[in-house]
């Protein structure tokens, strides 16, 4: 291995990349789009046997997918609140024993008092056996404020795509004749108890190029929806439209959202006779609640004097009359601040910001002279989560974590200090390891927080796996070890526990700082997330806290976006790199399922002048035929109806040709999520803790 890496370093300043693709044409692998095609998934069996003849053989993975799955299916987990109605709260509870889920209600005051008198709703499980379908829960929507029906959503296979029927809270009955819409990537929404919302895959011109309906319709019961009248539509270039209703005290607001492009909305209030008045929030500002006659948005480029990533409100009801009313301050964030969450209960609105990273939790409360503000006592230095708000009265559920510490759930209200109501128990020695927060210096003197932990006392280099997502403005906050990285179980757990290094990124194209942290890794300044991510891994080596070779890439979705090309860019840093549901082959991306919903993210490759900078970093088209070049690990779903299986594909396909070391994994079932149950969870966890020993820790000096 160390013959390897140092081939690698002497090759990495000579070697000619391999002129990008700019046709269809000239893509030899382009046959593995077709996703159930016998001949791709022919080769699929191939690679996933392979991969498992591998790692399935090596002594750590039956004991890490044991420990796995005794950690997700622990019955002593935390029975996370789903959605609070009036004095009752839902939750989905997931085991052994229920591997797709129990959707179950109690009491709000048994709940909080930390004993939850649970009744069984949904039986997920059952309710598959029953019907002779694999089905994952999607969720639902309960109308407020009787919450006596519900649209439930479940999902075959673990699509996006998902049948929505309607169920009776009180009977714990789907009812009989009530609404159903058939398998498909469907908006829907109470309008009122007999109304619904609804826009859905009705066929030709019913959607939009990125797959997402692009019309709305009122749905009358006992109708035919053949009978819907529709109230608004989307372009064909438009992500999505869809309509929603928010109960404000006793007023119910109802909306229209159209998304011209991924950043971009247009809002319109619906009146009740189905016509429409424009709501005046800047386009790429972002919807975040209604309360006390409100509407409260976050702001993502500067208005009037008003900076990025400020809170601002307008009232509604001048709107409705038609006037165009100035908006007033609700919370303006500090240079080392950004607004992560927002919710509102009855009178409060709850606002979740980071600080350096780290969460901190703020209630708001709007009065006559403007807007008040509390800092909620909660544990400093902790990644703070909004779980849950209650629609009647003022509180709040709220996670509390970090590396070391399992979550705590509180209650927070406006009387009195947080209320612990429940904790996950300890996993595992937290005083083994420890945790810190460090900053690397970026290519263009950008200072990168990245969080690292080691074995306590270690010294010297470690084999070190580093996770970063870098788009979509979403901040990578840490999470308790069992659950990082994201999507990958306790994988991080089991690599420290075999002494080696974690590190979390917060590059560039999050939210980890607010709206100019995310804008300077848009479009043509995406290399900026890669650099970020670079000057991390150079940081550590550095610090003589890794080398070279030694140091994996980990991400998911977009974060395959990333990997694929820091592998590309710096074969000589990286010996391996995990690429989860993974975007790559950027020059088709927008062709594939939903693909054409992130152009306002990446670029638009059928644009020339855009073509020009994504060529330089899209990963399909910039892989090379070099020695040493850094492992592979793709693992993902063939129902994934969000990122399409190709993008693995095709990479697999070239490494494959190179004759570079790869490996694959793609589950038939789970959807963009990839494991549908905490079975193909454990099994992926163990199965990536094998390949980094292999490639990157301890076997591979024995290689």
């Amino acid at each position: 291995m160390i013959a390897r890496f140092a081939l690698a370093t002497a090759l990495a300043a000579v070697a000619t990349p391999l002129a990008a693709q700019d046709t269809d044409a000239e893509d030899p692998y382009i046959w593995l789009e077709e996703i159930q095609g016998e001949r791709a998934l022919e080769q699929v069996d191939a690679w996933n046997a392979e991969t498992e003849a591998v790692l399935t053989i090596q002594p750590e993975y039956p004991v890490a997918k044991a420990w796995a799955k005794q950690i997700l299916d622990d019955t002593r987990q935390i029975a996370m609140p789903s959605a609070i109605y009036g004095d009752q709260v839902t939750n989905l509870w997931r085991d052994a024993e229920n591997p797709r889920g129990i959707w179950r209600i109690a009491s709000l005051e048994s709940y909080r008092a930390g004993n939850p008198e649970w009744r069984t709703l949904i039986d997920v499980d059952q309710l598959g056996r029953d019907e002779g379908e694999s089905y994952v829960w999607h969720g639902a929507n309960c109308l407020a404020p009787d919450y006596e029906r519900c649209l439930v959503s479940i999902s075959p296979g673990g699509t996006d795509a998902d049948i929505v029927r309607e169920f009776d809270l009180n009977t714990g009955e789907f009812v009989e004749g009530g609404f159903t819409l058939p398998q498909a990537k469907s908006n829907v929404a109470w309008f009122d108890r007999d109304t619904l919302f609804v826009g859905t895959d009705e066929g030709e011109g019913s959607l939009t190029d990125s797959g997402y309906p692009r019309l709305v319709k009122l749905w009358q019961r006992g109708t035919e929806f053949a009978q819907a009248r529709q109230i608004a539509a989307g372009e064909q270039a438009d992500v999505s439209i869809s309509g929603f209703s928010v109960l404000d005290g006793d007023t119910r607001w109802r909306l229209v959202n159209r998304s011209p492009s991924f950043w971009t909305n247009r809002f319109e209030l619906v009146r009740e006779d189905g016509s429409t008045v424009a709501v005046p929030l800047p386009e790429d500002a972002e919807f975040e609640a209604v309360l006390n006659g409100q509407v409260i948005a976050k702001l993502n480029s500067p208005l009037g004097n008003e900076r990025p990533g400020a809170l601002l409100a307008w009232p509604l009801a001048d709107i409705m009359r038609g006037s165009a009313p100035a908006p007033v301050a609700v919370f303006r964030p500090s240079e080392s601040q950004a607004i992560e969450e927002v919710a509102s209960s009855e009178s409060k609105l709850w606002v979740k910001v980071l600080d350096d990273v780290s969460g901190k939790l703020i209630e708001l409360t709007p009065g006559a002279g403007g807007w008040t503000q509390r800092e909620i006592a909660l544990p400093a230095n902790s990644t703070i989560q909004i779980a849950e708000t209650s629609g009647k009265g003022d509180t709040a559920f709220v996670t509390v974590e970090s590396m070391l510490s399992p979550p705590t759930l509180y209650a927070v209200s406006s009387e009195g200090e947080p209320v612990a109501v429940a904790s996950e128990p300890a996993q595992f020695d937290a005083s083994k390891f420890e945790v810190v927060q460090k900053f690397a210096t970026s290519k263009d003197g950008t200072q990168v927080p990245y969080y690292l932990v080691r074995p306590k006392g270690a010294e010297g280099p470690l084999p070190t796996l580093i996770h970063a997502y870098g788009g979509f403005r979403a901040a990578q906050t840490p999470k308790y070890l069992t659950a990082e990285p994201y999507r990958s179980g306790p994988l991080s757990l089991f690599w420290l526990e075999s002494g080696n290094a974690y590190v979390l990124a917060n590059i560039r194209g999050g939210g980890e700082y607010g709206p100019r942290w995310h804008e300077d890794a848009l479009r043509e300044k995406r290399q900026n997330s890669f650099d970020d991510f670079h000057a991390v891994a150079d940081d550590l080596v550095a610090q003589n806290l890794t080398t070279p070779g030694r140091i994996a890439a980990s991400g998911r979705s977009n974060g395959g976006v990333l990997v694929g090309a820091v592998a590309n860019q710096r074969p000589d840093l990286y010996g391996a790199f995990i690429s989860g549901s993974p975007l790559i082959d950027m020059r088709r991306y927008n062709k594939l399922l939903a693909g054409a919903s992130w152009m306002a993210e990446y670029g638009n490759p059928d644009v020339p002048e855009d073509w020009a900078f994504m060529r330089e970093w899209s990963p399909y088209q910039n892989m090379r035929d070099v020695p040493g070049y850094p492992a592979a690990f793709y693992y993902l779903s063939t129902l994934d109806d969000r990122v399409h299986p190709g993008h693995a594909r095709k990479a697999a396909a070239k490494h494959e040709a190179f004759g570079q070391t790869f490996y694959y994994h793609e589950y038939r079932e789970g959807g963009h999520s990839v494991g549908a149950d905490h079975e193909e969870d454990a099994k992926r966890a163990a199965l990536l803790l094998a390949f980094l020993n292999r490639e990157i820790g301890s076997e591979a000096d024995t290689q």
